[in-house]
């Protein structure tokens, strides 16, 4: 059967499974039985070195089997809806309601309504009160756990933070309790408060939510004695004795990031305001470069990739940075083996670590300024010294490179036109420098995208910025830039709009989300996808107003993911937020 349907669909690879270095175990034999799902195509999934880890982590374990599940694309979706046939995993084809934990790793606000597709295509019911000891738990993790809120009515439990402890503990208390649950001598509730005692863990059914007359929330408080009030981020102590996925799954087709990912350290030194990422992956760790020269020669003997991504929030900041890539570089030279870095700050390339990319990667360069004049980028405390830029630049062209990307963000608090016409000029410099190289300017990518107040920054108490004044501010850039060496990509500002409510919202939102789902969303992190007017209906029809989650808020508000301990003292937020308005 599906083999017959394979013929019928866009890029089969994404549904075969049978990849190089599978892990192949008994479903039928193995105790505990996990399906991780991601909320996306097999290609985005499969590039995601979150998923990787889990999914290693568990099938160590003897009597865990994991298997996976990605989105279908529209076409095998069609298929399996209009022959009444539910999603199966890769690796034995079993349906997702013979599981007993379904996890989700929930990467970007923009997937939720995939995660819904991906239980219903799998016959589970969407909300968690309805189901009982005869269904999976569901799980969810990753990055937008921390504003789990918007999404608390389909799963059973959220893990906050870092997963690859609390997923042992998660598994350890389920295999005591298992048989109690599965003959109903538990009920699932107390299964759950079970769960609830293990730090990092946030069971959405035993809290509730008091909104006052004006729709702010008044009171976020237990149901159940007994329950944690806060729930403390999980984060791994020593990520140097971490688990990496040596075995590393090599697909047959062309995946987003085909390469190794090589995690070198976690955290970021930096402080910048609008950076969620660096307030989820605190405090800064490192593995040392004996392990991480390790780690890469025993991956590449596995897989035979030609590249391996030494990947980080900040990788330029790990110590030793120019020691590690000669390292690599040495060890690979006679393999062909090339090494890729992320965007890189411009003081780390003006010793050698320039010369060294230039022997192996003259494709291009990204930088993130993130603003293009000094006063937005101390609104964003963002270390970006324009000097070191230009130097880096110009020894950048002299080793041949030729073109460069350029990250900016509009939406900016107290920005200003001369701001974004800074943008253009600083564009424009970077292209022209090149000339004094060889006479020629190089082609400059100016990517632009709007600012997030994320929760848990500085910036969440900060409204976002009106989409008609996102849509007038792309519209003024556009017609700015006329220079042919200069390429301009704008995010859909709608995209952002939602995005923002999302990621600040409340539980009120999961009636929104199971609304939009109903009418057709799916894959809107896709500009082919998505239709906002399918949101704009199912926010009507749920009388929540949009642009609510999107105001200023007071620094007194109970927001929607104060319950949540990441490390970082709400007093501190308040500070960094009080130097953005002095600024």
């Amino acid at each position: 059967m599906l083999e017959d349907i394979l013929f019928q669909v866009n890029k089969p690879g994404r549904y075969i499974g049978q990849e190089w270095n599978l892990t192949q175990k008994d479903f039928k034999t193995s105790e505990i039985k996990f399906a991780l799902c991601f909320p996306d195509l097999y290609e985005i999934g499969m590039s995601n070195l979150g998923v990787r880890i889990i999914y290693g982590i568990l099938n160590n374990i003897p009597d865990v089997v994991c298997e996976r599940f990605f989105s279908p694309a529209s076409d095998m979706e069609k298929i399996l809806r209009d022959k009444n046939m539910e999603i199966s995993s890769l690796e034995s084809r079993r349906s997702l309601k013979e599981f007993d934990f379904i996890g989700f790793s929930l990467g970007y606000e923009l997937d939720y309504t995939n995660v819904l597709n991906i239980l219903e295509l799998g016959s589970v019911s969407l909300e968690s009160s309805l189901r009982d000891e005869n269904h999976p738990l569901v799980i969810g993790g990753g990055p937008c756990a921390l504003n789990p809120e918007p999404m608390h009515e389909f799963f059973d439990l959220f893990v906050i933070g870092e997963a690859e402890e609390v997923i042992l503990e998660i598994i350890d208390l389920y295999r005591k309790f298992e048989n109690q649950f599965k003959t109903a001598k538990i009920s699932k509730q107390e299964l759950l408060l079970a769960f609830s005692h293990i730090e990092g863990v946030y069971v959405p059914s035993l809290y509730e939510v008091v909104y006052n007359p004006e729709g702010r929330i008044e009171e976020f408080k237990t149901k159940v004695s007994g329950v944690p009030t806060k729930i403390k981020k999980r984060f791994l102590k020593d990520l140097d004795s971490a688990y990496f996925p040596l075995e590393w799954l090599t697909p047959y087709i062309s995946i987003v990031h085909d390469r190794i990912s090589l995690e070198i350290m976690r955290g970021c030194p930096n402080a910048c305001r609008f950076c969620q990422a660096r307030y989820l992956y605190f405090p800064v760790r490192q593995r040392e470069i004996k392990n991480i020269l390790n780690l890469a020669s025993r991956t590449y003997t596995r897989s035979g990739y030609e590249e391996i991504s030494l990947c980080g929030l900040s990788v330029s900041d790990f110590p030793g940075i120019e020691e590690l890539l000669k390292c690599l570089i040495d060890l690979f030279k006679e393999k062909a083996v090339s090494i890729s870095l992320p965007s890189i700050k411009p003081k780390a390339m003006l010793g050698n670590l320039l010369s060294l990319i230039a022997t192996i990667k003259k494709t291009g360069l990204t930088f993130a300024p993130e603003a293009a004049t000094e006063r937005m980028r101390r609104i964003l405390n963002k270390d970006f010294d324009i000097l070191d830029f230009f130097e880096a630049i110009k020894q950048a062209y002299i080793y041949g490179y030729q073109n460069i990307k350029l990250y900016f963000m509009i939406g900016l608090p107290f920005e200003e036109q001369t701001d974004l016409d800074a943008i253009v000029d600083l564009a424009i410099a970077t292209s022209e420098l090149r000339k004094n190289i060889n006479k020629k300017a190089a082609q400059v990518n100016i990517s632009i995208n709007t600012l997030i107040p994320k929760p848990h920054t500085p910036f969440q108490w900060f409204r976002m910025e009106p989409i008609e004044s996102i849509k007038y501010k792309q519209d003024y850039l556009k017609r700015k830039i006329r220079n042919r060496r200069l390429k301009l990509s704008l995010r859909n500002p709608y995209m952002s709009l939602l995005e923002g409510v999302l990621c600040r919202g409340d539980r009120r939102l999961s009636k929104v989300i199971s609304a939009a789902f109903r009418k057709g969303a799916r894959f809107d992190a896709w500009d082919s996808y998505f239709v906002f007017e399918r949101w704009q209906e199912a926010f009507r029809e749920s009388r929540i107003i949009p642009d609510f989650y999107l105001q200023e808020k007071s620094k007194d508000e109970c927001l929607p993911w104060d319950f949540l301990a990441m490390g970082i003292n709400k007093e501190d937020l308040i500070r960094e937020a009080d130097k953005i308005s002095e600024t």
